[in-house]
């Protein structure tokens, strides 16, 4: 947690200092030391107190120093000065597609604009057409940017989401009267984008633990503080709803306040022909002169109360709702599958390694799998083509290949799969000849350019891919890139039918950014008979652990661990694989 917190910051202060225009050396400190923080195994607490920071490669004392100010006071004055002089709202302008920071300066220093409004009006009025360098199609393109940033602006990406929940919980556990606090919400039903973060506390007296939470150091405004409910800003902008009920209706409350609204409609519904009442309280039977409350402390025992097994959170939906509740008598028509489960990965079949255009060796890519426990692990590189990210040529393939064999001696318990992300050209063909194609042990293949082509192009160039005989998945689907890019236009119905027929497995694609396919997009996949593999697209060892987002899309999809490839055995697998 604090080690992500504290790479953002350094990130920030980085980005900041170069519309500043500050030397190369300085702005490369806070960028490389934001790498190293959000690599980092371990806490930089634990690292504070054992007095190991100075261990932390590309960390001088400066940095050092200003880590240990956070970790004491929750800020870092050096950035509270530093935001006096460059407005912080300029990293919204650095964020949007075709602009940097090299342009935020220009337009800083000649139009003073400060933040995301300003550059729309500069562009629409023609005074950033006047700027040196700045031509009609830069921007056009700087008003479309700005639109996918304002959508992306909306919500926040799930692991932002957790940070930010697990921050709250971590800190309200602390407190001596607190039994219980839990994440509810969008961010408990594991939605792929996540407006705001409900918090949910069990405790006798509420009074210190809403006082605790409007005070915590991370909080930016205080929106509404009451006896239960309060809630807050915190300084990167997300709203925290806390709610504190007694323990003893807890499992109601969490029930009520996870959702989603439809969901609660629906079981309403259930307790109405029983002649029961639901609510945030617990479960009540009407069915007398008075109510008789039958439940509330646990989850497990309302859904028990009202004749129903324990529905998953990710499934609380519209999305399946008539699969769960079918027919006039709920209880005897429940469709729930056994979804799958986070342990139930045993590899990671799509990885980049820094042959290509990741941050990490094959053997630290390595490592960082088989602590994960992973029987296997796929170092699939960008292919030749594929220049901009460092595309492998069969030369360097001949280097991959033989530093996997020296690092499989290491780590001979974590197979190691020569793996390739091979490009798809605009003609639907892709990189690389037969001849090294059937070498690869794993072969995915990934649309990175051409996304203006027509809907019927694009489909056209997935349907190839999937019918050539090397390849066994599909990467990101529909290519989407959250504040970059909307998914491209693609037949969906085509693709799918295509992967199941040829046994072509669809991407679940880990990355926060990503999560593509999406699980609406799963849900209608698996209906059209298509399995699947869940990847994190890592770049460096710290992106293996996005794996649970992808878990979270899959769940969401109704997904068994039968439907997906990478839960096989390595024995299975390599079978799959070679068929």
């Amino acid at each position: 947690m604090n080690n992500q917190i504290l790479a953002d910051l350094f990130n920030r202060m980085g980005t900041l200092l170069e519309i500043r225009g500050e030397n190369a050396f300085k702005i490369r400190a806070y960028h490389q030391a934001a790498d190293r923080l959000s690599q980092l195994a371990e806490d930089v607490r634990v690292l504070r107190d054992q007095d190991r920071l100075s261990g932390i490669p590309g960390v001088g004392t400066a940095l050092k120093d200003k880590i240990v100010e956070y970790l004491d006071s929750g800020r870092v004055s050096a950035y509270d000065k530093l935001v006096e002089t460059v407005p912080e709202s300029l990293l919204d302008i650095v964020r949007v597609p075709s602009v940097g920071p090299r342009r935020a300066q220009l337009f800083f220093e000649h139009l003073n604009i400060r933040d995301i409004d300003g550059l729309e009006s500069a562009a629409r009025s023609g005074a950033l057409a006047e700027l040196p360098g700045i031509k009609t199609k830069a921007v056009e393109n700087i008003l479309e940017g700005i639109r996918i940033v304002r959508q992306a602006q909306s919500f926040m990406m799930p692991d932002e989401a957790d940070r930010v929940a697990a921050y709250i919980i971590e800190e309200l556990t602390k407190l001596p009267g607190i039994k219980q606090v839990e994440a509810a919400g969008s961010v408990r039903r594991r939605k792929e984008e996540i407006r705001d973060i409900d918090i949910l506390a069990a405790a006798s007296d509420a009074g210190p633990v809403m006082d605790t939470f409007v005070s915590l150091p991370r909080v930016k405004a205080v929106q509404a503080q009451g006896p239960t409910k309060s809630s807050v800003l915190m300084a990167d902008s997300v709203q925290v709803d806390l709610r504190v009920v007694d323990p003893a209706c807890f499992g109601a409350a969490w029930l009520y306040f996870t959702g989603s609204k439809n969901f609660n409609i629906r079981l309403r519904q259930v307790a109405l022909r029983q002649r029961k009442k639901v609510s945030e309280y617990g479960i009540f039977s009407t069915a007398g002169p008075e109510e008789i409350r039958l439940a509330g402390e646990t989850e497990e025992t309302c859904f028990r109360a009202l004749g129903l097994p324990f529905i998953h959170p990710e499934l609380r939906e519209e999305m399946g709702m008539d699969r769960i509740f079918k027919g006039a008598d709920p209880r005897e028509d429940l469709l729930i599958p056994e979804l799958i489960r986070l342990e139930d990965i045993r590899g990671d079949l799509h990885v980049h390694s820094d042959f290509s255009d990741g941050k990490s060796s094959i053997r630290d890519m390595v490592a960082g799998a088989a602590a994960r426990g992973y029987e296997y692990v796929g170092i699939s590189d960008h292919s030749a083509s594929l220049t901009v990210a460092g595309g492998l040529s069969p030369e360097d393939l001949k280097r991959k290949r033989v530093e996997i064999e020296r690092v499989q001696k290491e780590f001979p318990a974590c197979r190691i799969l020569f793996g390739t992300e091979v490009e798809i050209d605009a003609d639907g063909n892709i990189d690389y000849d037969s001849g090294v194609l059937k070498d690869f042990d794993f072969v995915i293949a990934a649309i990175h350019t051409g996304l203006e082509q027509s809907r019927k192009q694009l489909t056209r160039r997935l349907v190839k891919a999937c019918r050539n005989k090397y390849v066994h998945a599909i990467a990101h689907p529909t290519g989407v890139h959250k504040g970059k890019r909307d998914a491209y236009e693609v037949d969906l119905k085509a693709v799918c039918d295509a992967a199941a027929e040829t046994r072509t497995f669809l991407e679940i694609n880990a990355f926060p950014v990503r999560l593509d396919l999406n699980s609406e997009n799963v849900y209608y996949a698996r209906q059209r008979g298509v399995s699947f593999v869940i990847d994190t697209d890592s770049h460096a060892t710290v992106h293996l652990g996005h794996m649970p987002y992808g878990i979270g899309v899959a769940r969401r999809g109704w997904l068994t661990k039968e439907q997906v490839l990478n839960t096989l055995p390595l024995k299975e697998l390599l079978k799959v694989l070679q068929r």
